[in-house]
């Protein structure tokens, strides 16, 4: 089967999901009620299971904020229990930018200068887009004038616009910038690449103050430490003060689900801001420069390149990032909704890995079957899942017609669907609420109010118009573009930052 063949499946299934479940809410109500019943089970049980593990990463991360690990990989240098010496460790810090404001790109370079890692082994590069004009390439080098010193190398990369074969993204600049990079720091100071890592923080990641020396530890102590990407937990903490309700909400949901994923590392992919060894990363030829989702692609590159041996380590470690904003309420939304679209187009991985795993004949079985279900299913419930468990449970009752609304089932219908989604959503809101006033310092003015503070408990009640708007909705005009394709597929859109 070809790649386009796989292009048009996700949404072909969505949509006929939709489809027939309407359909059928005019012919056979009572199976539609048995399945939005069920299905409606279902994502109470999931929504237990995950709660546990969000509770269990939330634990672990405190616990991981609470070690010094500047000291923990002093140890193993003492004890010779790893694999080479913390001090021989080099990281490569590659910061894309695109029409940034000042203030905001100083800030997440001061943040990397307060960390306790060794700066003489950190390079730091500004990876400036030429299309975004001479205001960028002022700002990359005023902040180079001001922080050059402090680290081992700082370089402001140049990405030239209109490259054959390229996608104007994030991809294409960090792959220009890491190229740069190598050669001007790490091959000509003859550093081993086996000893360098090279972490890609969009421009608003504030690292804490202990992320390099998480890594590096991980790093050392991992049993097939170049045969991994490591994965940070992103917060979407930074603004949530002035961020919009809706963003608010999107930002909770969408930290939680990084909670989550931490410790279930088997399903874990790369995300956002990430580190990744710089011989793995020379091999398979860097990023893709030619799409949209390069930091969940870069994961499966190397899982198809190495067959299989390739795993995500979770830090359990925090970076801080902004929650979308705009300059008007209405455009807030927009923002939003373009982000969640932006992040939902991570569904082009599918046909990818369904392509590339016809071609790997050594590739164990299991490893295929295993990431062709954990991409599908994750993608076809984002996109179907808000739609079957706010709409369809009342479809039967509006649809089916008198003889199904005069039996047992048709009567008891809402109030089972209401209380498992009841259920469902205040597990979700009561660890929810609990997390947002202890993840972000910037939240104590909440606190201090009363009134701010049940504001805050009654925005909850948004999250099923939330799902909808902002996430079922653009999650599937993202699998419907990539069905039609042509002129319908997506570009890279860049989430406008604000001032820090």
């Amino acid at each position: 089967m070809s790649t386009r063949f796989y292009e048009i499946l996700p949404g072909a299934i969505s949509w006929s999901t939709l489809a027939v479940l309407l359909v059928f809410s005019f012919q056979f109500p009572a199976i539609v009620a048995v399945f939005v019943v069920l299905f409606d089970l279902y994502w109470f049980l999931k929504t237990v299971y995950l709660f546990f593990h969000l509770r269990y990463s939330f634990v672990r991360m405190r616990r991981t904020i609470a070690k010094d690990w500047t000291r923990e990989v002093e140890t193993l240098d003492r004890t010779g229990s790893a694999w080479a010496r913390g001090s021989e460790i080099f990281h490569l810090v590659i910061l894309p930018m695109y029409r940034e404001p000042f203030e905001l790109v100083h800030g997440t370079v001061e943040s990397l200068a307060h960390t306790h890692y060794g700066k003489e082994r950190m390079f730091v590069v500004l990876a400036v887009e030429e299309a975004g004009g001479e205001e960028d390439i002022r700002t990359a080098e005023a902040v180079q004038r001001e922080f050059k010193d402090i680290f081992a190398g700082f370089h402001v990369a140049r990405h030239p616009a209109g490259l054959p074969g390229e996608l104007q993204g994030k991809g294409s600049n960090e792959t220009w910038a890491a190229k740069e990079a190598v050669k001007l720091f790490i091959d000509a100071r003859k550093l081993a690449h086996e000893k360098t890592l090279v972490s890609v923080f969009d421009i608003d990641t504030r690292p804490g103050p202990n992320y390099f020396g998480v890594l590096t530890y991980h790093f050392l102590t991992e049993r097939k430490p170049h045969r991994a990407s490591y994965q940070p937990i992103p917060l979407f903490t930074n603004n949530l003060h002035r961020a919009p309700v809706f963003a608010r909400l999107i930002g909770f949901t969408t930290t939680f689900w990084n909670f989550m994923q931490q410790s279930r590392a088997e399903q874990l992919v790369t995300f956002s801001s990430h580190s990744i060894p710089l011989s793995a990363l020379h091999e398979i030829g860097y990023w893709h420069t030619g799409i949209v989702s390069e930091d969940s692609r870069i994961f499966f590159q190397c899982l198809v390149h190495f067959n299989g041996d390739w795993r995500t380590i979770p830090l359990h470690y925090p970076v801080t990032m902004d929650a979308v904003e705009g300059e008007t309420f209405l455009g807030a939304l927009g923002n939003l909704y373009r982000q969640q679209r932006r992040w939902a187009w991570g569904i082009e991985n599918l046909p990818y890995a369904l392509t590339e795993f016809k071609k790997k004949g050594d590739m164990p079985l299991r490893t295929k079957l295993f990431w062709r279900w954990n991409l599908f299913e994750g993608f076809y419930t984002w996109a179907t899942a808000s739609f079957i468990i706010f709409f369809f449970g009342w479809f039967p009752l509006i649809f089916g017609g008198s003889e199904f609304n005069a039996t047992v089932l048709s009567y008891n219908l809402p109030g089972v669907t209401g209380v498992l989604i009841n259920m469902s959503v205040v597990g979700i809101v009561t660890f929810g609420l609990l997390s947002a006033f202890l993840l972000s310092p910037k939240l104590e003015w909440e606190r201090r109010n009363a009134w701010r503070s049940l504001l805050y408990v009654a925005q909850w009640f948004l999250l099923p118009v939330t799902l909808l708007i902002w996430s079922g909705i653009p999650a599937l005009e993202a699998q419907t573009r990539m069905m039609l394709g042509g002129r319908f597929r997506l570009g890279f859109w860049r989430t406008p930052k604000s001032e820090a």
